[in-house]
């Protein structure tokens, strides 16, 4: 539902989401171009969650950030970068394989692929370094 002076409200499941839906961007509520990168992070987060039971691969939190190339004429995303930091014990080659699980069965991320260039990157940290992040749900950071 959208409102003049761009105050929407996209609802999802049983959850309102506020987003801006105005000709300026007020700086405060998402924006659709930030919804389109957040549901490409929310993908990544969804399949790190499952393909680590199925797999099974232990990890602690996962954190995802989105960034994203905007076209003007005519406007659309022509590319797309993740970065995916994963604080887990497990061996390089076990976060490659969920990465490569997470690439070819997300369907955000098989969407986005046909639509634009999508890349991506793993990072994976040792649940022992000293500089982690306290606990707690896994953040999403989405910037275009």
């Amino acid at each position: 539902m959208g409102h003049p002076g761009g105050h929407g409200r996209i609802r999802c499941n049983a959850t309102d989401v506020k987003a801006d839906t105005g000709s300026f961007p007020d700086g405060t509520r998402p924006g659709p171009a930030e919804l389109f990168c957040a549901s490409l992070a929310a993908c990544l987060l969804k399949n790190i969650e499952r393909y680590s039971e199925m797999l099974p691969l232990h990890y602690e939190t996962a954190a995802v950030e989105v960034e994203a190339v905007r076209q003007d004429n005519p406007p659309r995303m022509t590319r797309m970068h993740y970065r995916i930091e994963i604080v887990t014990d497990e061996p390089e080659q076990r976060v490659a394989l969920l990465h490569r699980n997470i690439r070819k069965y997300g369907t955000i991320t098989n969407t986005l692929a046909v639509a634009c260039d999508l890349t991506g990157e793993v990072l994976s940290r040792r649940s022992y370094d000293g500089d982690q992040a306290e606990g707690g749900p896994p953040r999403i950071t989405a910037r275009s």
